[in-house]
């Protein structure tokens, strides 16, 4: 399949998504969101595999964290634009831990900015970004077409979803985060280097989380992870249809 505009419209049935995930299970609650239940493996350069569905959405449990996430979606999209069927979207999409009390356990989060919330450096007066090192860049902006999408589909709050390196487990930490960033719903460990890739390609991205924790002091009793794979079942479910209407070439 390639991407074809149909009066202005972009169809799941012409074009090619790429759902990102770090873990299996967060690809599977993905994949019951298609009735048919088919799905077809596809192996890509070196050790990794996605599943393409019949509705031309490609599943890729990439890994834990930034660089795995990084790399596994930078090699699906290598791999598709070397075939000539390239990509319209991608989508980082699993759980996450939502800050309290504005992303409940259970809720959904849609990324309307993807930031790296500890790439940087620890100094005396505090965190300094990368960019204010001199370097890189530590955010990007989802589509607020897309984002718009994805929020009346599925019920997602938009805001902030923190890529980090090292899970929250403590008050004080997550208090330090949202000072820095007092727009945040939700932090997870893959959003950032999925938009790195999709950037470094000129692909559309979009970052949808389910929260299955609050983010502070580390209690598993807490977490309800099959209650927000479910939910991720749930949204891919209302999702789907919804970007049947979404206008590719609409960058608002």
């Amino acid at each position: 399949m390639v991407l074809q505009a149909q009066e202005g419209r972009l169809t799941t049935s012409a074009a090619r998504i790429l759902v990102a995930t770090a873990v299996p299970a967060e690809r599977d609650a993905v994949a019951r969101a298609f009735p048919d239940g088919r799905a077809e493996e596809v192996r890509l350069p070196g050790s990794a595999a996605l599943l393409r569905t019949s509705g031309g959405y490609d599943l890729l449990a990439a890994g834990v964290g930034p660089a795995l996430a990084a790399a596994g979606t930078a090699t699906a999209l290598t791999a598709a634009a070397l075939d000539g069927r390239p990509y319209a979207l991608v989508v980082s999409a699993g759980i996450a831990g939502g800050f309290q009390p504005e992303a409940p356990v259970g809720s959904l989060v849609v990324a309307d900015e993807i930031t790296a919330a500890d790439l940087g450096a620890e100094t005396a007066d505090g965190f300094l970004p990368v960019t204010e090192l001199g370097f890189g860049t530590v955010s990007h902006r989802p589509q607020n077409s897309l984002v718009r999408v994805m929020a009346q589909a599925t019920g997602a709050r938009p805001g902030a979803v923190l890529t980090v390196s090292t899970v929250t487990g403590t008050a004080a930490r997550a208090a330090a985060l949202r000072t820095r960033h007092p727009g945040a719903l939700a932090e997870a460990m893959e959003g950032f280097g999925v938009a790195e890739a999709a950037v470094a390609h000129g692909v559309p991205v979009l970052e949808l989380r389910a929260v299955s924790n609050p983010v502070g002091p580390r209690d598993r009793a807490a977490w309800r992870i099959g209650d927000a794979l479910a939910a991720l079942t749930e949204a891919f479910g209302k999702l789907v249809p919804a970007l049947e209407s979404w206008n590719p070439h609409d960058h608002r």
